[in-house]
């Protein structure tokens, strides 16, 4: 029987939203695996909009659902509408809008906070020893999901990302682009992604082994 898993995203665009190459490599990968996927978003305002092509905010609002179902080809459903019973894994890709979106790391560092719904969908995921697989600045999330304690990686121990990882009570280990770190407690695997990542093939190489991690903990319905 295929795995069901859920992969929440937090927009489109690697400045403001998902980044869009760790977003299409995980669900080519799961698809690849046979795996059946619905993508989530919170609908919510970004926090702002960037111009990706200069680099430079501009004047206007976005929401997260609705510029996530770019990606998700428009199949993507409120992250409120997330029940853990009906899913065997969470994957959460990476980009800014992780850390501007999904959370207010961006702006707080260690004394962020996670977006309300995805918190709580996380959390159920934890809670049911259901394995969650986070990508990229996604394991800037880990402690708020699973409490002190929690070991995961955000790539080089030198990136402020992971001291405050640190800082809120994780544990980070140190971790190549085509490699994964499971925390077997907690059912959590994770890569760096574009942490590292100098291509999109360096992404993949990291982000495939995660997928297949994670659907090997995966227990189907």
């Amino acid at each position: 029987m295929s795995k069901k898993v859920a992969v929440i995203l937090s927009g489109c665009g690697v400045y403001d939203g998902a980044e869009i190459h760790e977003s299409v490599i995980t669900l080519l990968r799961l698809d690849q695996r046979g795996a059946q996927v619905q993508c989530f978003a919170p609908n919510v305002a970004q926090m702002h909009v960037i111009n990706h092509l200069t680099g430079e905010e501009m004047a206007e609002s976005r929401n997260v659902l609705i510029e996530t179902a770019r990606i998700a080809r428009g199949n993507v459903e409120d992250v409120r509408e997330l029940h853990v019973e009906h899913f065997d894994a969470l994957i959460l890709p990476g980009g800014f809008g992780v850390a501007k979106n999904l959370s207010d790391f961006a702006l707080q560092g260690a004394d962020c906070t996670v977006q309300a719904d995805v918190l709580a969908a996380a959390q159920a995921f934890a809670k049911a020893g259901k394995p969650i697989g986070l990508i990229c600045i996604a394991p800037a999330l880990a402690v708020q999901i699973f409490g002190a304690g929690v070991t995961c990686t955000l790539g080089s121990a030198e990136d402020p990302a992971a001291e405050a990882l640190q800082a809120m009570g994780g544990t980070h280990k140190a971790c190549t682009v085509e490699d994964i770190v499971e925390d077997s407690a907690h059912k959590l695997v994770s890569t760096p992604a574009y942490m590292l990542a100098q291509s999109i093939a360096e992404a993949a190489s990291g982000i495939n082994k995660l997928v297949d991690r994670v659907l090997e903990l995966a227990n189907p319905h």
